[in-house]
């Protein structure tokens, strides 16, 4: 699960909204009352939210959001007044009053947008040299037996890996043993 940041200028307000993400199982890294705490936890994270108000002693909310890491996501919880419209990536607008379930579902959605897009990140795993050599008999069977170029066996070749759900090896095995071999 990603940390947590708490960064509220009234410390009181940081304590309240700690406390209730850690009751719903968030692990808060730092409580911070001031944007140069905030940031200065952030170094710390390899990911992260930073929950925090619209405003600090030290700076706004939307200067905070440029200087933190383009990895570490902003929940802002903030009168409607304080808010300006923003279509930042990375930054969720919450208004007050606060609801907790509110809160909390927001924070489970950010927190599953920052794993899906840490998954979409990691680079596919190199083949093996005999994977490459079953993708190229496959791909040869089908060229010889229905007289296509190698790159249209190839997207036939990824075209059914993704209807079958199989990876491309797979499907590669499999037209190899309809084939005969």
């Amino acid at each position: 699960m990603a940390e947590v940041i708490v960064a509220f200028s009234k410390p009181e307000n940081g304590k309240n909204i700690k406390s209730i993400l850690m009751r719903n199982g968030f692990h808060v890294a730092a409580t911070c009352v001031s944007a140069a705490q905030t940031l200065t936890a952030a170094e710390d994270l390899e990911r992260g939210i930073v929950v925090c108000g619209s405003h600090f002693a030290d700076m706004m909310y939307t200067e905070l959001r440029e200087c933190l890491p383009a990895y570490i996501d902003m929940l802002v919880i903030a009168p409607p007044a304080h808010m300006a419209a923003s279509r930042e990536e990375h930054l969720v607008l919450l208004a007050m009053p606060l609801k907790v379930n509110e809160l909390i579902g927001t924070m489970e959605m950010m927190t599953r947008a920052q794993h899906r897009r840490r998954r979409k990140r990691k680079k596919p795993m190199a083949r093996s040299q005999e994977d490459l050599e079953l993708i190229k008999h496959a791909k040869e069977i089908l060229i010889t037996r229905n007289r296509m170029d190698e790159e249209e066996a190839h997207h036939y070749l990824q075209k059914c890996s993704m209807e079958n759900g199989a990876n491309l090896v797979e499907t590669a095995q499999m037209v190899i043993s309809l084939a005969g071999g």
